[in-house]
């Protein structure tokens, strides 16, 4: 039985609107719309406690160079800020405290960045943004006692181990931290050793649906800040080269945005607390965002 003209065109125009979501975004800028409201947090409740809400944050946040099997995001630290991103992932080499991807040199510094969030901060009164700083080779044993000592007496940064609630920290670096460090709030990833190896997408999405789940249930309680990944790579598999970040990226962004909205449809809408992402588009920004609207 031949499909009635209306309900084809109907069908393609659902397909060619979906087709039109940017969920992935490997360009250098990104694509803010006119009316973009880059202070997304000032609609929070004061009293809210910031493990009780969705992050949208990225993976390897500065991971800008070193070609595809290096390279985990494209845009600059400034611009992630303006498109939405409130948790960085910032991995710390040596007594200079550059931010490096393993031994690639990513051509700033911890102080640098914290000098972008901070002028960040200064514009956008309402907002908060969470830090991680995870130690790595040369001289990873020297970077603890160093950031330590230059976020310490910050009065703008948040280094207690309670969680606070987000009218303390507007304004406000918040440090999150494992167990590398003695300040912060203490993060529960939900991804296991090895989880961000990939050799099947299928597989992957799998882990991911179920690491958003115990996010949840985290959540809810408010009582630990939870991270979950939706990055990965096949490096160091036997897929070798098969899914370096930005193809992977391409095939889950598309897929953790189908899944968020299905998510967001439920009544109480979940929260997941932060979802590190590679390579995410404004629209993929916008949903994680959006489920901070809990009524």
């Amino acid at each position: 039985m031949a499909v009635p003209v209306k309900i084809m065109c109907i069908l393609m125009l659902l397909l060619h609107k979906s087709s039109q979501q940017e969920v992935f975004n490997d360009g250098k800028t990104p694509n803010l719309p006119a009316n973009y409201s880059v202070g997304w947090m000032k609609t929070l409740e004061d009293e809210k406690l910031i493990s009780t809400i969705t992050i949208p944050g990225t993976h390897e946040s500065l991971a800008l160079y070193g070609g595809p099997p290096a390279e985990c995001q494209a845009w600059s630290l400034e611009n992630q800020l303006m498109a939405g991103i409130r948790y960085f992932d910032l991995r710390v080499s040596g007594k200079n405290l550059k931010i490096k991807h393993g031994w690639i040199d990513q051509k700033t510094t911890f102080p640098d960045a914290l000098e972008t969030i901070r002028k960040f901060l200064s514009k956008y009164k309402t907002e908060t943004v969470l830090v991680r700083v995870k130690p790595v080779d040369p001289e990873l044993s020297k970077v603890p006692s160093l950031v330590e000592n230059k976020i310490r007496n910050a009065k703008d940064i948040w280094v207690k181990k309670s969680v606070p609630r987000i009218g303390e920290v507007r304004g406000k670096i918040v440090f999150v931290q494992k167990e590398s460090f003695k300040l912060g709030i203490l993060l529960s990833e939900t991804d296991k050793k090895g989880d961000y190896k990939v050799t099947n997408v299928k597989d992957k999405e799998e882990k991911i649906k179920k690491h958003l789940e115990e996010a949840a249930n985290l959540c809810r309680t408010g009582s630990a800040l939870s991270l979950s990944y939706s990055s990965g790579t096949s490096l160091g598999t036997y897929m070798l080269i098969r899914f370096l970040p930005n193809a992977l990226a391409k095939q889950i962004n598309p897929w953790l945005y189908d899944h968020l909205e299905k998510e967001f449809k439920k009544k109480p809408k979940p929260c997941f607390g932060i979802i590190a992402m590679d390579f995410p588009g404004i629209d993929l920004i916008q949903k994680v965002i959006k489920f901070h609207r809990l009524t």
